[in-house]
């Protein structure tokens, strides 16, 4: 064996190893997927990947999710679709593909295609991939079961009085609150674009679509509302994701100080809980984050102020279909002389699922009424943070193809 020869044994693709072991997301490196040669390849690939391709369904599927993955593209990065987007068109090459095969050798550059379409081969595969990590998330088929489970903790300690003023009440203990709101089900499009963002690209690693909001009169109300919630066992310590506990509006070991030498005065002074609460107010106005303090999302406006962090809850789904189908059997039970009852008794319930218990996370968020008024304007409103997750997305799954066509990132 001549050099030539062996030495292709020992070929690196050194970008494989910055995503297996330098932690850098696919979408973010020139590997975007395996470099194949014929069809059989591509077969082999997918297979190892997910999706079987010589299976008809999982065909049709692969080809729904190309189909929609052009769809998604020229909606949100595109001028056409996006006022914000690039002023780039789709080759008339990619509407000709009939099999998602063709996408792939498309991309590896082994079809004789030139190297513009090569690089949008590449951009919908990306869109294709999270697309297809989005359909795979089993959770998403309990999604009522779990937003009811979630939201019901919270309810059945919120009350409003003859007045309509709401409160966070239990065994005589009652914070008022401005406001209480629940996160709307993130439609699919906007869970796919924050994917897009998000280095590790999974449908599982959504943290926020479950969420609740507390509005608090005070900033201290934030602390009673974060106390209530833990003694009434709502949150579970336990089960708080560290790395996603978000703090830009109290500093709380300077507040920790002060706070001790204030319950002694009040004890010294037998104040009473009004001048108390008076007194703590005046000093956590002393206790605040300046702008830009605090571990935020890069979206996330630096005027943004709030308390958040991420809890799990384990969720409890029971079966409908074995109420039914063991209906079904008594009946069976009572004719045993017809065929299809025989059949029917005959079938092994074990193999059909009980119940489904899996932890599932959720967002809570406290506000102080200021802060979130300040929140909801200008540069930190909603729509803001959107638009530039949306841009931040298309210029990380454009990234090569701007850089070819000598663009600027938007």
């Amino acid at each position: 064996m001549g050099t030539r020869e062996y030495l292709e044994n020992y070929v690196f693709d050194w970008s494989i190893f910055d995503v297996v072991m330098g932690g850098v997301s696919t979408l973010d490196s020139n590997f975007v997927f395996t470099k194949v040669k014929s069809s059989e390849q591509v077969t082999g690939f997918l297979k190892g990947y997910g999706p079987d391709p010589s299976d008809p369904v999982n065909q049709a599927e692969l080809f729904g999710n190309f189909q929609e993955s052009l769809q998604f593209i020229k909606r949100y990065f595109l001028r056409e679709g996006n006022e914000d987007g690039l002023d780039f068109r789709i080759p008339n090459s990619l509407y000709m593909i009939t099999d998602v095969k063709e996408l792939f050798l498309m991309a590896s550059g082994y079809n004789d295609v030139s190297r513009e379409e090569r690089l949008w081969a590449e951009i919908v595969l990306k869109v294709m991939h999270t697309i297809l990590h989005v359909d795979k998330d089993l959770r998403s088929n309990y999604f009522n079961a779990i937003q009811t489970q979630i939201f019901d903790r919270f309810y059945k300690y919120l009350h409003r009085d003859k007045e309509n003023n709401l409160y966070l009440r239990s065994d005589g203990k009652k914070i008022q609150l401005v406001d209480f709101e629940t996160k709307a089900k993130k439609t699919r499009d906007s869970v796919i674009i924050k994917l897009l963002h998000k280095a590790e690209n999974v449908a599982e690693e959504l943290f926020d679509r479950v969420g609740v909001r507390f509005v608090t009169k005070t900033k201290f109300d934030i602390l009673l509302v974060t106390k209530f919630l833990v003694e009434k066992n709502i949150v579970i310590p336990h089960n708080i994701k560290p790395s996603r506990s978000v703090n830009t509006i109290i500093d709380l070991e300077e507040f920790r100080k002060k706070y001790s030498g204030l319950v002694k005065m009040a004890i010294r002074n037998e104040l009473s809980e009004e001048r108390f609460l008076s007194a703590v107010n005046r000093e956590v106005i002393e206790c605040l984050f300046g702008s830009g303090s605090g571990d935020r999302n890069e979206h996330t406006s630096q005027s943004y102020k709030s308390v958040q962090f991420t809890c799990r809850q384990l969720i409890r789904y029971k079966n409908p279909f074995l109420k039914e189908f063991m209906s079904l059997r008594k009946l069976a039970k009572e004719a045993t002389d017809d065929e299809l009852a025989k059949k029917v008794l005959s079938l092994d319930a074990s193999l059909i699922a009980k119940d489904v218990r899996f932890f599932y996370p959720f967002e809570v968020q406290i506000v102080d009424e200021e802060s979130h008024r300040i929140n909801s304007e200008g540069e930190a409103s909603h729509n803001e943070y959107k638009r530039t997750q949306k841009i931040s997305a298309m210029n990380r799954v454009f990234r090569d193809l701007i850089q070819y066509k000598k663009l600027t990132e938007l």
